[in-house]
């Protein structure tokens, strides 16, 4: 391995252990030191047989804080409504 940071942040973490949900969480946030926003991989075996139709899975996850983008909304108004606007 190469670099200071990512030394660190492989002794935090066991190889070859299985950790929780949580603490896997934990530990991702606590050996987080990039100057951007890390994302996540997840992996999930779910033993079925994509082929057969009533197989197939699909479906879309909400995240608690959306995707960190800020929104911003332009407003031309006047009187009342730019008040309301405010």
């Amino acid at each position: 391995m190469s670099g200071k940071r990512l030394r660190a942040a492989a002794t935090a973490v066991e190889a070859g252990r299985l950790y929780p949900l949580e603490a896997a969480v934990r530990l991702v946030r606590e050996t987080a030191t990039a100057k951007f926003a890390e994302s996540v991989d997840l992996s999930v075996n779910l033993g079925i047989d994509p082929r057969q139709s009533e197989q197939n899975l699909r479906g879309a996850a909400v995240l608690p804080h959306g995707l960190g983008k800020e929104l911003r909304v332009a407003v031309f108004a006047a009187g009342e409504q730019a008040r309301e606007a405010a």
